[in-house]
This record gives C-alpha cells, sequence and structure tokens, in this order.
C-alpha cells in the first residue's frame, strides 16, 4: 500500500461524489455504508422501481491486504476509474468481481 495515500478517505469520497452526481430511476434511493473497521464500503441502490423492489449493492470495495479489492461494481464507468484518478496504482487495485484465471489479463493486480 502507498503510505502517502489514505486509501479509506479516499475510497469514501469516490462513493459519496457517486452518490450525490446519480441520477435516480422513480422511488430508488442510494444507501452508502462505510465499515472502516472491517474495511469495507458500500453503495447501494434501495426502493421500488414500478412494481419491482430493488435490493442491489451497486458498489461494494474491501481493504484487502493492503489492496482494493473491488468486489461489486455497477457503475457505466467503473468505479476503478476514480481510483486510478486518485492517484491509486493499478497495481494495487484488484477487480475481484472478475474469476481469478482472468485477473492476469487486465491492467490490475491479479490478486
Amino acid at each position: 500500500m502507498d503510505t502517502r495515500l489514505n486509501y479509506p478517505e479516499i475510497i469514501r469520497k469516490i462513493l459519496t461524489d457517486f452518490a450525490e452526481t446519480y441520477t435516480r430511476n422513480g422511488g430508488c434511493r442510494l444507501r452508502i455504508l462505510f465499515d472502516d473497521k472491517q474495511k469495507s464500503y458500500m453503495v447501494l441502490h434501495i426502493g421500488w422501481h414500478g412494481n419491482r423492489y430493488i435490493h442491489n449493492a451497486m458498489i461494494h470495495i474491501e481493504l484487502i491486504d493492503d489492496r482494493i479489492w473491488i468486489q461489486n461494481d455497477n457503475t457505466e464507468e467503473g468505479i476503478a476509474t476514480g481510483l486510478l484518478e486518485s492517484g491509486i496504482p493499478k497495481e494495487q487495485i484488484v477487480l475481484g468481481f472478475r474469476h481469478p484465471k482472468v485477473r492476469q489479463y487486465t491492467e490490475f493486480a491479479a490478486a
């Protein structure tokens, strides 16, 4: 981990900025969850869209072994873009939602 960067602070800012600019669908709302003790950060999409109830993890990020693991990313642009723009090296980001055999072919860390 790059000790000059405060990963939890960067993640919280990126998720907060995302939630503030996200266009909501109907009666749905976003809920941001930060758990610094367990190093887990989420944005949930909750509510009704027509007759369908939505309860979906849009973004889930964890800090594991000094790396940022993106466990789920249902954003159009990709949350990794914001992490890179914040100065986090791609070698510190793991796309956890990709199968381990496929990760080696991405530009990010394999694990």
